[in-house]
């Protein structure tokens, strides 16, 4: 790809991308990583060149955009610390859930270039998706080359609304911990029916996964997906009579997506 790329944190979420990045069209040379607790394992890991702090970084080094993928709440000591990589050629990008565009201005001025994003954790395995938001500053070959790095990691879309990505946030960017904790509750079920847990915990992982890849590839909706599964009076049928209830899964669900938007408005500086 050839743009100089400065990662700011290499948690999971943002090691998640770099090995998608560099599974890519992405070099090593082309990266270097900020990570203070963690360098040495994140150098040998992904062979890219790491820094305990920006100070070590500074000076002649001009990145093409600066990711920032730490906990929000660090936000707010640690982007003053980049204030002097503003230039027209450098576009930041957050994936910190609930930072807002206006809060990123606040330490990096109005004028710096800034992409909102929310991603998810399947991006190590190239199948993410990310929704993003940018400033007024950000051009259109900035919007291609944050497009591109959130390509490589998964599907990705564009919202011309900024509070959209709270939303966004509580479905996709949460979402894979919903459907984890569906798999843990299916083993868990399938224990109780008398299960063994290595059997019950392996139908679960691969019935989940699997329905995942079919909806995927399938041009049905869910719905339809949902409907050639069930036959009439049939084990399905029994079981959905439950989960699609007046207090079932769906009002559940609703209330779980709002508390994630509400928490990330919450986060917002």
């Amino acid at each position: 790809m050839g743009a100089r790329i400065l990662l700011v944190g290499c948690g999971k979420m943002g090691g998640a991308m770099l090995g998608g990045w560099l599974a890519g069209d992405v070099a090593a040379a082309d990266v270097t990583v900020i990570e203070p607790f963690a360098g040495e394992e994140v150098a040998k890991l992904y062979g890219v060149t790491v820094a305990k702090s920006v100070d070590e970084v500074a000076g002649d080094f001009l990145p093409d955009i600066v990711i920032f993928a730490v906990k929000p709440q660090n936000m707010d000591d640690i982007l003053p610390l980049y204030r002097d990589f503003v230039r027209p050629g450098t576009v930041f990008l957050s994936i910190a859930a609930g930072r807002t565009v206006a809060s990123f201005e606040k330490f990096l001025g109005e004028e710096a270039a800034i992409v909102r994003t929310m991603p998810n954790t399947p991006a190590a395995i190239g199948r993410g998706i990310t929704v993003a938001f940018a400033n007024a500053p950000v051009t259109d070959a900035q919007r291609m080359l944050a497009q591109s790095l959130l390509e490589a990691v998964g599907e990705f879309d564009w919202v011309d609304d900024e509070a959209l990505i709270d939303a966004v946030t509580a479905v996709s960017g949460s979402g894979p911990a919903y459907v984890f904790l569906l798999i843990e509750a299916m083993t868990d079920a399938g224990i109780a029916a008398g299960l063994a847990p290595d059997l019950a915990e392996r139908l679960a992982r691969a019935t989940v996964a699997g329905s995942g890849e079919l909806a995927r590839q399938s041009d049905d909706s869910a719905a339809t997906l949902r409907q050639n599964v069930t036959s009439p009076g049939g084990t399905t049928a029994a079981a959905l009579e439950v989960l699609m209830a007046d207090d079932g899964l769906s009002p559940l669900m609703r209330r779980a997506v709002a508390a994630a938007a509400d928490r990330s408005r919450e986060l917002a500086g």
